[in-house]
């Protein structure tokens, strides 16, 4: 088939025959092909940063722009301003009524501006019977799409895919190019949102007689444990079509068929039995596949595979959820689209090293908050069984921000919905819909109307999955009927008023769409050990002794407590699973402080204490037993220095320096004992903290300790992984650590360190956790915080080894060997 590859940058994604695909140094060529090819524009794009009123044309001189891949994100490699998107507002989802200066809102990174990116691009023997589709996974924002000094289209929602038929602009054997312009305005977001072209571009040539871009629609009515019913719908064009429909098993056998010639506008509809079903849960997430093949007579015209899962999803009064007919709560998190210190650009290894994270954690759903998922979070969710709820919009028509959604509203919200719907609709792991959070028009007759037109749209697109909205105004949802109308009832915070919401709604059941919003800072711990609300220090931290919110949130027992004690509370998305860049409440008026304290986990994905307390709670196949705070406490001799343990044993034994503090037992004297082991009077003294925990008859079971480090002596390293895949894009998170002599972690540590890597590997990025510090990430040197930071180690797409070295002053450097391969 001749050579398919000159060019190693772009990456081919070949659906059926062997794509003839020839890359070139300049730019990609698709040559003719019996099926459809799908290319990803990935490499070799021109990026600036700027007005440019030439830079669609075909011949200007981009050779000195800068050369990126996509996925990009502009704005991460800073540097952070606190100029930058500096606010003076009063942000009334936290109640606040007097405006204020805000720094740090969206990150106080660049993202504010134009740009514009250039990729060139060939389509070999493209005859009339081909079609060309150009495909965006999201742009950040407002792009507008020119092909060859054309104007091929626009979109203004950053969030949403959207594609353009290119046919009749793109050039046969000719060279074309693709220019798209980015404009991010200030004050457009309440996080950050990131800027460019940071989800994947596609372009995919295909018959023009074919099965339509998210024209396949895969659900399962019927499901028993011996046959599901999998009705398939799938949008073509062209006439007189015949469609096979093969169904494919997770080892790859096919295990049922249909074929029909039954079309009604365009669209067959294939009802198959299936015997034995695999079901989908977040415990076996088994995936299908569907194989359509569209004929005309004997000549395959096109092919496209589907992937699905079988299982059934159900809300009943007073019951609640059930996934497959077995009752079931959600314990989710919410999750920005941010990934850390990659910013936006969207990348597969760093979305499955957070969710194998959140596995550990029993978290078992995901909200994506406040946007449109990306592909590959849902493919992943699909493979390693998350339930999702996919949200579409921060803002209706009425503003929470001067230059948000709320501009596109009432002439883009159908569309974008239905880019939403169709593009993922055929993912198992989606469970329900959110067609808004917090939206001021919760209040009043309009804001009812546009949640039933939305909700409407939701139903007429995919009749299969309720809808929700996350509603923080909810007096005012009870008054107007908002609330009411809602498939679910989703309470953002506001614990006091479940009991009259549930008496008031008519659903009966509750969802707890966003939850907690407990601050903290990873390793940092603040005396007395006491609840607070909006409490601010000078160093402009937060206490990760868990006990200190926000006055419109509440710490993680209060929701606990409705989640185990009422049958009709359904499940709850914790605010959030990992800190985000943007929004460092409580110091939104406190320079440096540039991203959120609210995580589970910190921005380099480091577990705070209080993951600990959601997994001795969500984790039901795991021990956790876990110490708080550290023993590190020179000046702290005498004083008292509260110890909590957060385990799902229901007893401990906590020891210090061998000496008995006593046996602390979970009860129902406060919602904190209820579900933490907590010693409120242990005096510090340098040693060992241990703790054992009893089973039932007041027998040891497991037990842990920690120590109080001497002088840090040594870097550790540890990666997640060690064998990465040599493509270009894989990553190996190193956490790096300091420890002593004896090999104790050194808890306060805060050493500058520098990083190095050799071989078929690149440093990528460095994080540590630290909302308030300014270091670009991107930079191969960073201080530790709390003892710890991640770095961030990429392969190339050269097999072979790669080798991360650390070090620094007056530290014994730190070795790790990684290797990568095809």
């Amino acid at each position: 088939m001749g050579n398919l590859i000159k060019r190693q940058k772009n990456k081919i994604n070949r659906t059926v025959l062997i794509a003839f695909i020839t890359l070139f140094s300049c730019c990609t060529t698709i040559k003719k092909a019996d099926l459809r090819n799908n290319l990803t524009l990935s490499n070799n794009w021109k990026f600036n940063k700027g007005e440019n009123e030439n830079a669609t044309l075909v011949g200007f001189d981009d050779s000195k722009w800068e050369t990126v891949s996509v996925p990009h994100d502009w704005a991460i490699y800073g540097p952070f301003d606190k100029e930058v998107d500096k606010q003076t507002t009063a942000i009334i989802q936290n109640g606040e009524k007097t405006p204020t200066e805000k720094t740090g809102r969206t990150g106080s990174l660049p993202y504010i501006g134009e740009a514009w990116y250039r990729n060139r691009f060939s389509v070999k023997n493209l005859d009339k019977d081909k079609k060309v589709i150009l495909l965006f996974e999201g742009a950040m924002s407002e792009p507008k799409v020119f092909l060859n000094n054309k104007k091929i289209g626009e979109w203004n929602y950053g969030y949403n895919y959207f594609y353009f038929d290119i046919t009749d602009f793109v050039l046969a054997d000719k060279e074309n190019l693709l220019a798209v312009h980015l404009s991010n305005m200030g004050q457009s977001s309440r996080w950050y949102p990131g800027a460019g072209l940071y989800r994947k571009v596609k372009l995919i040539v295909k018959n023009k007689e074919s099965i339509d871009q998210w024209g396949t629609f895969v659900t399962t009515p019927i499901v028993s444990k011996d046959l599901a019913k999998v009705n398939i719908k799938t949008k073509v064009t062209g006439e007189n079509l015949r469609l096979v429909t093969r169904i494919i098993d997770a080892g790859g056998n096919e295990v049922a068929a249909n074929e029909t010639t039954s079309v009604f506008a365009n669209e067959f509809e294939q009802n198959i039995a299936l015997k034995n079903p695999h079901l989908w849960s977040p415990e076996t997430p088994y995936l299908y596949s569907a194989v359509s093949e569209l004929y005309d007579g004997n000549v395959l015209k096109d092919e496209t595979r589907t992937r699905f899962g079988i299982r059934t999803i159900k809300f009943e009064p007073q019951k609640g959820f059930s996934l497959n007919g077995e009752i079931r709560k959600f314990k989710g998190v919410c999750l920005h689209h941010d990934l850390g210190p990659l910013g936006t650009a969207i990348n597969k290894a760093a979305l499955r090293r957070q969710l194998t994270i959140l596995k550990d954690l029993g978290c078992n759903a995901i909200r994506s908050s406040h946007n449109m998922p990306s592909m590959e979070q849902l493919e992943l969710c699909d493979e390693m069984g998350f339930m999702f709820l996919a949200e579409s919009f921060d803002e209706w028509a009425k503003p929470k921000v001067k230059n948000g959604y709320n501009r596109f509203f009432e002439k883009d919200a159908e569309k974008d919905i239905i880019n939403l719907v169709r593009a993922t609709r055929n993912h198992p792991s989606i469970v329900m819909w959110s067609s808004g959070n917090e939206v001021p028009d919760q209040k009043g007759e309009e804001g009812v109307k546009r949640a039933k037109w939305l909700q409407e749209i939701f139903h007429r697109e995919d009749p299969t999955r309720p809808v929700t909205v996350g509603m923080d105004q909810v007096k005012a949802t009870m008054e107007s009927g908002f609330a009411a109308l809602m498939d679910i009832p989703g309470l953002n915070y506001r614990v006091h008023l479940y009991e009259e919401a549930f008496k008031k709604f008519p659903q009966g059941f509750i969802l707890g769409s966003e939850t907690a919003s407990t601050v903290s800072s990873r390793g940092i711990y603040k005396f007395p050990a006491e609840k607070a609300v909006f409490k601010q220090y000078d160093d402009f931290q937060t206490s990760s002794y868990d006990l200190e919110y926000c006055s419109w949130s509440n710490l993680p027992e209060d929701d606990f407590i409705l989640q185990d004690d009422k049958t009709w509370v359904i499940g709850e998305f914790v605010w959030t699973g990992f800190d985000y860049l943007g929004e460092p409440t409580p110091y939104d008026e406190k320079w440096p402080s540039r991203s959120s304290y609210f995580g589970i986990s910190d921005l380099a994905g480091l577990p705070k204490d209080r993951y600990y307390l959601y997994r001795s709670r969500w984790n039901t196949t795991a021990k956790t037993l876990h110490i708080l705070p550290h023993w590190n406490w020179e000046g702290r001799e005498g004083q008292t220095t509260p110890v909590f343990v957060y385990t799902n044993y229901d007893s401990a034994e906590l020891f210090v320096n061998g000496k008995s503090m006593g046996i602390q037992k979970k009860n129902n004297s406060t919602p904190q004992t209820r579900y933490r082991l907590m010693w409120m009077d242990v005096k510090y003294e340098p040693g060992a903290l241990k703790v054992i925990a009893l089973d039932k008859d007041g027998k040891p079971v497991a037990e842990q300790e920690i120590r109080t480090a001497g002088k840090p002596y040594q870097i550790k390293l540890e990666a997640d992984r060690n064998t990465l895949e040599a493509n270009g894009e894989d990553l190996s998170f190193v956490t790096v650590s300091v420890v002593d002599k004896d090999g104790n972690p050194c808890p306060t540590a805060t050493q500058q360190l520098k990083f190095n890597v050799t071989g078929k590997g690149t440093y990528r990025a460095a994080c540590n956790g630290d909302a308030t510090s300014l270091e670009q990430f991107h930079l191969p040197t960073m201080k530790l915080f709390s003892g710890k930071l991640v770095v961030l180690v990429q392969s190339t797409e050269e097999a072979g080894k790669i080798e991360l070295s650390v070090t620094g002053d007056g530290l014994k450097e730190g070795r790790i060997n990684l290797s990568s391969s095809n």
